[in-house]
């Protein structure tokens, strides 16, 4: 096999890696930008692989696995919301608890599943023309329709947040909430929106790393991937543009692991494994390094106080 091929190979199977985080971080982009930081992404992420392939195994379904999934991880930032908006309970220790409880749950509820496979899946489908562009063809436009919607939500997200007044009342929030709400902006009804956007994006991550990307159910198979969005969401500067780069470096990292061993080289699997969370690090330590985190939303993680403003 010559290099080319290679390359094609693992950047093909990075946007397809990239993908699982990719929705995630989006979705966690527009919770933050809101000025919530939800560190449950990791309960959810699982807690939708594991509804999400149960569903697509007993009703032949992925597509009503995704839509589940995603409507779990709805419900759990529901409650995360509830818990951190209304009762003003502390935002990061609630986004721990909830991934301890979406961990311990996901492994329970899917204890039968262990060891199941589908019978289909998503089906290629290269988009015409596109795909036939030298090496960015094959990379970027011969997946299935779950990557491209990944494509769109990115675009879709960044032209809400910066081209549309109701991004602008989103960033608005995050930033001085109570300046926004004299100006007739409902910041509490905008957390929870965005909240629940942000939980049922996570689902959807958890559900195509399942069904997709690896198309079974084992415990705990987000192996921190969770943790992963977080830090790529302050890699990427809370922009959903730089959060498609950071997700698609993360992929393409995480697919050098099965590469580098067929290619004997001769590392340890342990290492290997640590390749894209030891990347992880130091994209944090570049970005702190250059003074990239200025555009952290000012009041992210701090409860807001209406003070009976009905």
């Amino acid at each position: 096999m010559s290099w080319y091929s290679v390359l094609q190979a693992i950047l093909v199977t990075g946007v397809a890696s990239g993908t699982v985080v990719l929705f995630a971080i989006v979705g966690e982009i527009v919770t933050e930008k809101s000025g919530i930081c939800n560190l449950g992404i990791e309960g959810m992420m699982l807690m939708g692989a594991c509804t999400g392939f149960g569903v697509a195994f007993h009703y032949n379904s992925i597509f009503l696995g995704v839509a589940v999934a995603g409507v779990v991880g709805l419900v759990l930032a529901l409650i995360f919301a509830f818990l951190t908006i209304t009762l003003r309970a502390n935002q990061y220790v609630t986004g721990i608890a909830l991934t301890i409880f979406g961990t311990g749950l996901s492994g329970m509820l899917g204890e039968e599943l262990i060891g199941k496979s589908l019978t289909h899946s998503l089906p290629a489908l290269p988009i015409p023309l596109l795909s036939k562009i030298p090496l960015l063809g094959p990379i970027f436009f011969s997946h299935n329709i779950l990557v491209y919607l990944s494509y769109v939500l990115v675009i879709c997200v960044w032209l809400f947040l910066n081209r549309t007044k109701y991004g602008l009342a989103v960033k608005a929030t995050g930033e001085e909430p109570l300046a926004s709400e004299i100006m007739g902006i409902h910041v509490i009804k905008i957390r929870y929106l965005c909240t629940i956007f942000g939980g049922f994006f996570a689902g959807v991550a958890g559900a195509y790393l399942s069904l997709c990307y690896t198309p079974f159910w084992v415990e705990k198979m987000t192996s921190g991937k969770g943790w992963i969005v977080i830090a790529l969401v302050i890699f990427a500067n809370w922009n959903p543009y730089y959060a498609f780069g950071g997700a698609f470096l993360f992929g393409i990292l995480e697919a050098m692991q099965p590469r580098l061993q067929a290619m004997g080289f001769n590392v340890p699997t342990f290492l290997l494994n640590t390749i894209p969370y030891l990347a992880t690090i130091a994209f944090l330590l570049y970005v702190n390094l250059r003074g990239r985190i200025a555009q952290t939303p000012k009041a992210i993680g701090v409860p807001y106080f209406r003070e009976n403003r009905d």
